[in-house]
């Protein structure tokens, strides 16, 4: 039997998400903060259309359900305890589609002991003016090695979702975390992906990942020394006109994940005794770009 499936945030990840369990007529209950009748996924070779209506009263929840997919911004994880309480039973399982390394410590208070799963989210998606979600490329998560990602396995079974189980999970989520900090970046100078054709952009952003890289290894990642220049190759390969979620946030003036995209980076480092010059440059500018004052 199929496991109950509940999205919380429908946004460009959420909305993936949904409409892969849709296709294959699994589709979840849907909770957000905005009533919408439907969404919609579309990109070359896909268009799907998933049935509302968007739920926006935890109090009608439906009740508990077996997986939670909380596909909310770190920055929401607050305002979406209601729908946590309301989803959440002994042994619900709630994977956390959330950029960062901090996903188990940030979600759980709000879980009432349910099983919280951290994922890496390899999603090109990006949300459009029109509220619909436009796919660029395929979707795919990497979980954890153990019990409750096989839940989350029997989920996306067979979808367009593909997953997959890393037994060092802790350096595939640092390798995500590296590209999401310099990613940070594109928000300082508003510019997509086309921006790191330039030979300064390139040469900053790889001693920015230097830094973040040691500080990475101290936490215990297993990432050699060829990853940033892998990540900066990959960033000049994607279209021009790509852009990122942080970026998106920062064009409409919402809240930005500094915190758990690079302010990670210099809080671990201090732990460690790791010095991170360029991030304490870094930082304090995101953190002003996304709460002010000014």
């Amino acid at each position: 039997m199929d496991p109950s499936i509940a999205v919380v945030g429908p946004g460009a990840i959420g909305t993936t998400v949904a409409a892969a369990l849709h296709e294959v007529g699994r589709t979840p209950r849907i909770c957000g903060r905005t009533a919408r009748e439907r969404l919609e996924l579309h990109g070359e070779a896909v268009r799907i259309a998933v049935p509302g209506p968007v739920r926006i009263d935890p109090a009608r929840a439906g009740g508990a359900v077996d997986l939670v997919f909380l596909a909310v911004k770190s920055t929401q994880v607050e305002a979406a305890a209601p729908w946590l309480a309301a989803l959440c039973g002994a042994d619900t399982v709630v994977c956390v589609l959330q950029n960062g390394v901090e996903q188990e410590s940030t979600v759980s208070p709000y879980t009432s002991g349910a099983r919280v799963l951290p994922a890496v989210v390899w999603f090109p998606a990006e949300a459009q003016p029109d509220g619909s979600v436009r796919l660029r490329g395929e979707p795919r998560l990497t979980l954890p090695d153990g019990t409750a990602s096989h839940v989350v396995l029997d989920a996306l079974r067979g979808t367009r979702c593909s997953t997959d189980v890393a037994a060092d999970f802790t350096s595939v989520a640092w390798r995500k975390l590296l590209q999401n900090a310099v990613a940070g970046l594109m928000v300082l100078t508003g510019r997509r992906s086309g921006m790191f054709a330039r030979t300064d952009i390139a040469e900053l952003s790889l001693a920015y990942l230097r830094e973040c890289l040691a500080v990475a290894r101290a936490e215990g990642a297993v990432l050699g020394d060829e990853v940033p220049h892998e990540i900066v190759d990959g960033f000049r390969s994607y279209p021009a006109d790509m852009g990122t979620s942080i970026l998106a946030d920062r064009v409409a003036d919402r809240p930005l994940e500094w915190n758990t995209r690079n302010g990670v980076v210099p809080r671990r480092g201090r732990a460690h005794g790791i010095p991170t010059p360029i991030s304490d440059l870094l930082v304090p500018l995101l953190a002003a770009a996304s709460d002010g004052p000014g």
